[in-house]
């Protein structure tokens, strides 16, 4: 972490149980975060469609109570948004992915990232104010 606490500036790789480790403890809505993600992760993966799983944001900072979990899912060209029934659904709606999971998912498939798969995931190192950040991307449960 840097002194700010945030990720240093790059994509880190590490798996959902790291991530949980690190980041979905120490503070009743960390626990809560982490528990959330964990849940994410695993009906957006009921799709067997993601092709890369990225986190960004304050959660994975040394924030003691971050609001939610950002999320960015690239998803495979198959991936078919309205195949998708039951609660993996509501995954895929922005807003209703916030109201009912708390978390803040913005996703996208393969060949709509126009410049190109790490330049749609590089997008989401910039922060709001300039500068770069660091992100995880979950390499595996």
């Amino acid at each position: 972490m840097t002194a700010a606490g945030d990720l240093p500036a790059g994509i880190h790789g590490a798996t959902l149980a790291e991530v949980i480790e690190h980041f979905g403890q120490g503070t009743p809505g960390r626990a809560m975060l982490g528990r959330r993600l964990r849940h994410i992760y695993q009906l957006v993966h009921q799709t067997r469609c993601v092709a890369r799983f990225i986190l960004f944001g304050s959660f994975i900072t040394a924030k003691p109570e971050p609001n939610d979990v950002d999320i960015f899912l690239l998803m495979e060209d198959t991936f078919d948004v309205s195949s998708v029934v039951g609660e993996p659904a509501v995954l895929f709606d922005h807003l209703a992915a916030q109201n009912f999971a708390g978390a803040s998912i913005f996703w996208l498939r393969r060949l709509a990232a126009l410049d190109g798969e790490q330049a749609a995931v590089e997008h989401w190192r910039v922060k709001r104010g300039g500068g770069r950040r660091g992100i995880v991307e979950i390499t595996k449960a």
